[in-house]
């Protein structure tokens, strides 16, 4: 089952990201991606190992950003894989099938690779700018969902990011987006996941 809220973690420190995951679990966020860049890969592994321990506590998923070999180690319940990581068949392989693989697009192409490639969803922006990303593909906006939404035509859940704030929400899903996510107007303010929630179901 893939949420329709995803939350992306941040925070200076990565116990910032694990003090952000604990608040946002607490307010009932059901789908967190830890997502920690320019890391050394034994501190990405003993973050995560913590931060499933707190998912799970809340009966929360847990996705690991870019690290499959990671994502396996800590048990957590799936990857998201950007455009440079790996292939997202060699990613099945290694995972199996049980555990929840999804990739990033920018383009009707980016998807239509995606989808050959059997992920479980995908995570398609940005919306408009948002600074969490360093390297950012041209912004899409509602009419670049609605353009690419209706030429992929998939089941396969689509989810919208970057820089997406609660007014953003509603015109967004009109667009027949599957879900949201969502990353500094939630750390911000925690009290956001609930109305993100509501707007969502």
């Amino acid at each position: 089952m893939i949420c329709k809220l995803q939350y992306i973690t941040q925070g200076k420190t990565p116990e910032e990201h694990l003090v952000n995951i604990q608040k946002s679990c607490a307010a009932g966020a059901d789908w967190v991606q830890l997502r920690l860049k320019e890391l050394d890969t034994k501190v990405i592994l003993e973050t995560a190992k913590k931060a499933r321990k707190i998912t799970s506590e809340f009966n929360a998923k847990l996705i690991i950003n870019d690290h499959y070999k990671i994502a396996k180690a800590v048990n957590a319940d799936g990857v998201h894989l950007g455009k440079n990581d790996e292939c997202p068949l060699i990613v099945r392989q290694f995972l199996g099938t049980s555990f929840i693989i999804g990739g990033t697009a920018n383009t009707v192409e980016d998807c239509e690779i995606l989808l050959d490639k059997k992920v479980d969803y995908i995570g398609l922006g940005p919306y408009q700018f948002t600074k969490t990303k360093k390297k950012l593909s041209p912004v899409l906006g509602v009419l670049g969902y609605q353009n690419i939404l209706e030429k992929l035509q998939t089941k396969v859940p689509i989810i919208a990011i970057g820089g997406i704030e609660l007014k953003d929400v509603s015109e967004i899903i009109n667009t027949g987006i599957y879900g949201v996510a969502v990353s500094g107007t939630i750390t911000n303010n925690v009290a956001n996941v609930a109305n993100f929630q509501e707007i969502l179901n």
